[in-house]
């Protein structure tokens, strides 16, 4: 299991744009077998940073959709979307393996 982790710096003006970006990636993670944690956008402190979280089987896994997002015509909508709204100025990803306790097994 892997979670990528992602970072937006986002125009602070253009929030409301930015969350209808997210909406449309939620299903789409979906869709080609990752589980979305959700996103997280600014309410207390810096008004211009956004968060994601979204979790695959495996990194091939995530591979696999990274490179069918490329062509899928949803996909293609939502990277234009933000294209054209210049919502997210830059962001980072990070990928995390998670640690359980005992318990959880």
């Amino acid at each position: 299991m892997v979670t990528c982790f992602l970072r937006y710096v986002i125009d602070p003006y253009k929030v409301s744009e930015f969350e209808e970006y997210a909406r449309m990636w939620i299903p789409l993670v979906n869709k080609f077998g990752g589980q979305h944690n959700g996103y997280f956008l600014p309410s207390e402190g810096a008004s211009n940073i956004a968060l994601a979280l979204f979790t695959f089987p495996s990194l091939a896994d995530y591979e696999t959709y990274r490179k069918a997002s490329m062509t899928d015509p949803d996909c293609l909508r939502a990277f234009q979307f933000a294209e054209d709204t210049r919502c997210i100025i830059s962001y980072e990803r990070n990928f995390f393996r998670p640690v359980f306790g005992d318990d959880m097994f």
